[in-house]
């Protein structure tokens, strides 16, 4: 059945977003921004980029959001419930009490999320409208898959950024069979553009809150979403590959703020 609920993973501690980068060219409220960590909420134009993720997800159908954010929340909580009140979909905040990683942040919303299959996404990724209602109207835990070479083309994300993203292999019926997270190169050269690439964009049902109960500290010392899904395929679950376009806008660093705000110009979001 479709679905018209979506989790949006905002605790992040923005580490690279706040490493001072010289060359970056940003407004003075952007580097406020950048200086907090706050990548969501940096300003592109006269709206904060959170505006045009939730925008984005209204219009692929969700109607109910569950943003999980830090305790210390409160400039996020005062704009959406004080300055721009969303119109298009219902907004639940849900605290993530530390920085314990995505899975971690994924299973603050298990209350919320409840029986119902949600998309759950990063805060500081812009997803096309079409590649969301795509997983939301699918039956089945899901993922969008982006070929390398399209996502460079289309995106705002450079070549050299992109051979760091998780590849990941699909059998003959398009159901996902593992991630490879950080690729090593000799892989990355052998799957060249064509590889398919995984954006932390998903849609789950009830089956990954085990997973993330149950996955293991990783190396970097946090619990990983990415993880949680390879336990869960371990176990059964089934996730379908949906081969999916870009442009998938890529918030990261300072020197995003750029180009993501000339892209996004013409653009007014309603969520």
């Amino acid at each position: 059945m479709a679905t018209e609920r979506a989790v949006v993973l905002a605790r992040g501690l923005g580490s690279r977003m706040r490493t001072d980068d010289p060359a970056a060219v940003l407004t003075e409220t952007q580097r406020r921004a950048a200086d907090a960590g706050f990548k969501a909420m940096m300003p592109i134009g006269a709206r904060p980029f959170l505006d045009y993720v939730l925008s984005a997800l209204a219009d692929a159908g969700i109607r109910q959001t569950a943003l999980v954010v830090a305790p210390d929340h409160e400039v996020v909580r005062k704009h959406y419930e004080e300055n721009a009140v969303p119109s298009r979909t219902r907004l639940t905040f849900v605290v993530q009490p530390e920085p314990r990683g995505t899975a971690d942040a994924l299973l603050a919303a298990e209350r919320w999320c409840g029986s119902f299959p949600f998309l759950a996404v990063n805060s500081d990724n812009l997803y096309p409208p079409d590649v969301l209602r795509a997983l939301v109207e699918i039956n089945e835990p899901a993922l969008p898959a982006f070929r390398r070479g399209e996502l460079v083309q289309s995106s705002n994300i450079r070549d050299e950024q992109v051979k760091s993203f998780a590849i990941i292999d699909v059998d003959a019926t398009q159901y996902l069979v593992r991630i490879i997270e950080k690729p090593p190169p000799d892989l990355v050269s052998r799957a060249g553009e064509a590889a398919l690439l995984s954006m932390n964009c998903w849609r789950f049902d009830q089956r990954i809150f085990q997973a993330c109960r149950d996955v293991p500290l990783s190396s970097r010392g946090e619990f990983e979403l990415p993880q949680a899904v390879t336990l869960a395929i371990e176990r059964g679950v089934r996730f379908r590959a949906i081969a999916s376009s870009g442009p998938v806008l890529d918030l990261s660093r300072r020197a995003d703020a750029a180009e993501i705000s000339r892209r996004l110009s013409h653009i007014t979001p309603d969520p």
